[in-house]
């Protein structure tokens, strides 16, 4: 591949992505997942990848040495990412849950491999790597030994892709019922068959204590609730009551296991509803919380889709904020990658206006460490949010 003059300069970064627009010529015809060298104009190797001519990812780049993408090399890749969780972030509790491979945050551009107790979910989101999947099983196998390994697609990121591969068993057994896992003193049932992602969201770890920090005492309202993490760590922290509102049955039916694994159940609503429309429908009756929690999903795919999420997200924050009492604590997110925090934060005060609020920014939240951001990569950084006080 020889790329245009700006897709060298994103090559010498040693950013993983290599657009289509970016690449003036390609010697040869290589097939889906084939191994290809990424050269200036004048020859130079700037790096090494796996290309792809069904995505506008034309090529994910893993290395700017001249060294082999083989078994070997896949091997130690998944093998650093999973030291970095055991022995570095201290994520080896066999009755807890952690990311042991994070795509471009560990070099392994569309790899995403979580670990629930025992067993293991892949989630793929790379056709190339696709190709490489058995020695990256051998490798996880030897490191970890599951009882099984999962596979789940994001469909989506599988269509965009040209991914023709389905959910199910890769090696070792799939659990009959939702697997328990240990946070803390908290304990979470979690999918691996039909749950959203791999099951659970793990990157908000840290978020669920932050926040419950300041819950004892308020009603919150756990917008796009998922399976009730947010809900449940507030109820136990000392929240009179709380309302996880989503759009999904099954996920609500697991808000309410899990509040009852934990002994919260009589603090715990669930209510199947549009976030937008529940939050207006509460305004209008003028319905106050201490506090509110919006975790949305993804709003913006690519760079296009930015201005249409920041709109939403302005929109989103301010019937939120409409539906919190004065001195209340909005715990409000964003998870798209394309959106900055500036971006975001922007978005959240433009809110604010609009409602006729004021807030005070108090903290600044992220994914979970192991959610690592590569330097190359700033898209890895794709979690932000942040608590703010409403006066």
């Amino acid at each position: 591949m020889r790329l245009t003059e700006r897709g060298e300069r994103v090559a010498r970064s040693r950013h993983p992505w290599i657009f289509s627009g970016a690449i003036t010529e390609v010697l040869g015809e290589p097939e889906a997942g084939t191994a290809v060298d990424v050269r200036s104009r004048d020859g130079t190797l700037l790096g090494r990848g796996l290309f792809n001519p069904h995505s506008q990812i034309r090529v994910r780049l893993y290395t700017d040495r001249d060294e082999p993408l083989d078994a070997a090399f896949f091997a130690a890749r998944v093998e650093a990412a999973a030291r970095l969780r055991t022995e570095v972030l201290g994520l080896g509790d066999p009755k807890g849950a952690s990311r042991l491979v994070f795509s471009e945050g560990d070099h392994l551009s569309g790899l995403t491999v979580d670990r629930y107790g025992s067993h293991l979910v892949v989630l793929l989101t790379g056709l190339g790597i696709s190709k490489h999947l058995e020695p990256i099983l051998d490798a996880l196998e030897g490191s970890l030994a599951p009882e099984g390994i999962v596979l789940r697609t994001e469909k989506g990121m599988a269509e965009a892709e040209g991914l023709i591969i389905e959910d199910g068993v890769l090696r070792g057994r799939m659990p009959e019922e939702p697997v328990e896992i240990v946070e803390g003193d908290l304990r979470f049932a979690v999918d691996l068959r039909t749950g959203q992602k791999t099951g659970f969201y793990l990157d908000q770890r840290e978020n669920r204590r932050r926040a419950a920090a300041y819950a004892p005492g308020r009603e919150v309202a756990d917008v796009c609730s998922y399976s009730g993490g947010f809900s449940v760590a507030a109820t136990w922290a000392g929240a009179e009551r709380a309302v996880a509102v989503d759009v999904s049955q099954p996920a609500l039916e697991l808000a309410a296991s899990n509040a009852e694994r934990n002994d919260v159940a009589a603090a715990v609503e669930t209510v199947r509803a549009n976030a937008f429309d529940w939050l207006s429908e509460q305004a209008e009756r003028g319905r106050r919380y201490g506090m509110v929690v919006v975790d949305p999903p993804r709003f913006a795919r690519s760079r296009r889709g930015v201005p249409a999420a920041l709109k939403a997200y302005r929109r989103l924050n301010g019937l939120a904020l409409r539906c919190l009492g004065e001195g209340g604590a909005l715990v409000t997110f964003s998870c798209s990658g394309r959106v900055s925090e500036v971006d975001f934060q922007a978005a959240v005060a433009q809110a604010a206006e609009d409602a006729g609020r004021r807030l005070r920014f108090v903290e600044r939240l992220a994914q979970a460490a192991d959610h690592p951001v590569s330097s190359d990569c700033p898209e890895s950084a794709y979690l932000k949010g942040f608590v703010a006080i409403a006066d």
